[in-house]
């Protein structure tokens, strides 16, 4: 059984498949075959990557990634991308949860201490350009070939198993929603560290033999601009609403040189209604989907604008593959349009979590149902819609932050009695961090000690924007921190 590229390559090997546009460089079907085949053959030749072991990546965008990441697949290695917006310590303490056999970055290395053996992504290329290619060969496509770690409420990263098979679904699945065809054009500003920029961006683009360009990140008077060149023409592009909102925010937004493009897509976060409309106004396609690292791509909504329109505010409908249900605290399936917890299964749906199988068994019920821990409804037309979060988490820039991770990293700050971290609303990021804290008597922080206390240890997408001090954390009569009431509480306070 061979993959999409490989047979991409055998039904139209001069279709271009890949343009970097950091290098300049551009692959067509046949050559990103053999790339993939020429990595597939350094990686064989290294005698410490026997079948199932992690190789772990550090790296801004580039189509060594991808090629990389495939190579894996080949060969039975499990690739393991790492964010590198994290610490330098959450970073190294993600090396030893993986244990991998090799680590492969660019200057997002050179501030992490690990004695695992390391190559550059240049040194990476260099050997790729050498290499005689692996031929092809069957390989087993529910051999787990991605880790992707996603942060728990108890503020442990837990890596999410993923096979090719899982992927496969995540690629049909948004190839039928996205309307994704050999005619289409990706471009993918999102971090290859993310189900987004590294499977949703990537797998139905080599599934429906379409063209991925690959771009070092976000910058909003640049990436509009991509999306409205006419040389590039750019159909497909996925951000998060934040995002969304600074393209229509720049000097240079003209709707007409997005006329192009099938849709802008957006996730991650709530989408404000509003929004949705401005850019429905503007003729501009904007779809809103669903999707997790344990699932990939689940939901979405359809590119029509008086179909957007009609269910702004939905989250969309799923293919036939995607099995889900919508249950309240017993387990009982819910009526229409009443929430309750959103439950998955089906193909797309994680094995469950590397080296966690307490974790594993919780997220699933005794009948195989992976629970999301998503409030969401369903209406009368089979649309879902997102209500709530289950957990605490709150979704800052595209970015999941959990409060008891930074609540954790605060403990021990001389003076400090207690401290909650919530998500409460904000115009640039959806939602940022407020700090609230109970110092002991005499004692008082401000934000600057705060951030001083936090940096070493956080990501500065976890750091919280607000901090006020409190006399008590409102409790439950068991001793729970009330975070609704908590939020309510520091909300009032802003205004």
């Amino acid at each position: 059984m061979i993959d999409h590229v490989a047979l991409q390559s055998g039904l139209q090997p001069d279709r271009i498949a890949i343009r970097d546009l950091n290098t300049a460089r551009e692959w067509d079907y046949a050559a990103l075959d053999q790339a993939i085949g020429q990595c597939a053959a350094v990686l064989r030749a290294n005698p410490a990557l026997a079948h199932g072991e992690r190789v772990v990546t550090l790296a801004h965008n580039c189509a060594e990634l991808v090629i990389l990441h495939l190579a894996c697949a080949r060969t039975g290695l499990i690739y393991v991308p790492l964010n590198w917006r994290l610490s330098a310590a959450e970073v190294e303490s993600l090396i030893e949860d993986s244990d991998p056999k090799l680590l492969v970055g660019d200057s997002c290395l050179d501030a992490i201490d690990s004695d695992v053996p390391r190559l550059s992504v240049s040194e990476l290329t260099a050997a790729i350009d050498k290499a005689e290619p692996l031929p092809h060969a069957p390989f087993d496509r529910d051999n787990i070939s991605l880790i992707l770690y996603t942060s728990g409420t108890s503020g442990k990263p837990k890596g999410a198993m993923l096979s090719e098979k899982n992927l496969d679904q995540t690629a049909y699945n948004f190839s039928i929603l996205g309307r994704v065809t050999h005619e289409s054009v990706f471009l993918c500003d999102s971090p290859m560290f993310h189900i987004i920029g590294l499977i949703t961006n990537v797998r139905p683009t080599f599934m429906r033999g379409a063209m991925l360009i690959i771009s070092e990140g976000f910058d909003a008077a640049r990436t509009l601009a991509r999306l409205g060149d006419p040389d590039l023409k750019v159909t497909h592009y996925f951000g998060v609403p934040q995002m969304a909102a600074r393209l229509r925010q720049e000097p240079g937004y003209d709707p007409e040189k997005l006329r192009n493009m099938t849709a802008i897509f957006t996730g991650g976060a709530p989408h404000p209604e509003a929004d949705i409309r401005a850019w429905v106004d503007d003729g501009i396609s904007v779809v809103d989907g669903f999707g997790m690292s344990e699932s990939g791509t689940t939901f979405g909504m359809p590119i029509e604008r008086d179909r957007i329109l009609a269910k702004a505010g939905s989250v969309g409908l799923g293919t036939p593959s995607v099995e889900a249900r919508i249950v309240d605290a017993q387990g009982n399936d819910c009526p229409v349009d009443v929430a309750g917890e959103l439950l998955l299964r089906g193909d797309n749906v994680t094995r469950g979590y590397w080296r966690r199988e307490e974790a594993t068994i919780d997220a699933f019920t005794e009948d195989g149902w992976f629970k999301t821990g998503d409030v969401a409804c369903r209406d009368a037309d089979g649309f879902y819609y997102l209500v709530d979060r289950k957990k605490d988490m709150f979704i800052s820039g595209g970015e999941n932050v959990y409060p008891a991770e930074v609540e954790a990293a605060f403990a021990g700050m001389e003076g400090v009695i207690e401290a909650a971290v919530v998500g409460v609303p904000d115009e640039r990021w959806g939602e940022v961090g407020h700090l609230a804290v109970v110092c002991k008597e005499g004692y008082a922080v401000d934000m600057d000690t705060v951030l001083a206390w936090l940096e070493p240890k956080l990501a500065r997408y976890k750091l919280p924007k607000h901090l006020t001090l409190l006399p008590a954390l409102p409790r439950t009569g068991s001793g729970k921190v009330q975070k609704q009431e908590l939020r309510a509480l520091l909300m009032q306070k802003e205004k």
